[in-house]
């Protein structure tokens, strides 16, 4: 599906909002992709950024971006934006849409930078966090030698090393040692949290 075309049908102007429940995982694709595509367009990226010069916060911006897309797809707002609080919970065990969560997160992490952000200092970010995601990408790379079980341990150790450090991008990495590490101390019942390197 092109991120330009017409949104899928979820719901219609003369229906009401979807004010309960949780939101499917396809109109949480949906929410993500039409997000990014929105946020990459020239008018979008200047509504953010003026609106940080009227001294607003980016964030309240990109929400507001979300509250509109979810009206779009036929959703109450505010309820949507509950939802995406609770993705975590509710899809845990989907990989591939808690990629694409994440990717979300990231997507509104960087049209907020780059609206708040001189550009050189947001080059800079984004080539910091380009190196960080090759780092990241080694670090999976190296994981899928493991059985799935061991894969899954060592996700949820570095999820508790990422949450003790404030989430703190200095620990967003397990290099090859500290995931042989884990596995050791998955074997010996020790589940302490590793020190980041």
């Amino acid at each position: 599906m092109s991120s330009s075309s017409a949104p899928p049908s979820f719901g219609s102007p003369a229906s009401p909002l979807q004010p309960t429940g949780m939101l499917s995982r396809e109109q949480l694709i949906h929410l993500f992709n039409r997000f990014s595509f929105l946020t990459s367009q020239p008018d979008v990226k200047k509504r953010i950024s003026d609106g940080v010069k009227d001294k607003q916060e980016a964030v309240a911006i990109t929400t507001a971006i979300q509250e509109e897309i979810l009206l779009e797809m036929g959703i109450d707002p505010r309820f949507g934006i509950a939802c995406l609080g609770k993705v975590n919970m509710v899809y845990e065990n989907d990989r591939d849409l808690m990629v694409r969560f994440y990717g979300f997160v990231a997507k509104e992490e960087v049209a907020c930078d780059e609206a708040e952000l001189e550009p050189d200092e947001f080059a800079e970010k984004l080539q910091i966090q380009q190196k960080m995601q090759e780092k990241q990408l080694e670090m999976l790379k190296n994981m899928r030698k493991f059985h799935p079980d061991d894969q899954s341990a060592i996700l949820e150790m570095f999820h508790q090393q990422m949450e003790n450090a404030d989430f703190d991008s200095s620990t967003a990495v397990l290099t090859p040692e500290q995931i042989q590490e884990v596995r050791k101390r998955m074997k010996s019942g020790d589940y302490l949290i590793l020190d980041s390197v």
